[in-house]
């Protein structure tokens, strides 16, 4: 296995292509830990955590849309997911630089 803090990094940003495209803020950093998790150190621990606050963000909107309806709390709940989606890759991303494995908050372990 080798030590490649740069895609590991590139991994944490990579949930920012929403951004640009509007989707695959699941799909690449998925790419990128199925096709890298068995030869980058450190890979396989990132990936995951990746991943499961990507699918807790799913999760989260999913349960924003009927709020929208109590007072309009799920387009209050629709702006802080996006906040924070946006924040914590790059946080994260700076965290993983250094040679740490963040995690992410609220987030749901579907992957082990």
């Amino acid at each position: 296995m080798r030590q490649d803090n740069q895609l590991i990094v590139l991994t944490h940003l990579s949930q920012l292509i929403t951004l640009i495209i509007g989707f695959g803020s699941l799909l690449l950093p998925l790419v990128f830990w199925l096709t890298q998790r068995d030869k980058v150190y450190q890979m396989d621990a990132h990936g995951k955590n990746i991943l499961n606050f990507q699918l807790s963000l799913i999760v989260y909107c999913i349960i924003c849309v009927p709020l929208i309806l109590l007072f309009g709390l799920g387009l209050l709940g629709f702006i802080v997911l996006g906040v924070i989606s946006i924040v914590f890759p790059i946080v994260n991303a700076i965290k993983a630089s250094r040679g740490e494995v963040p995690t992410y908050p609220l987030t749901f372990n579907f992957i082990q």
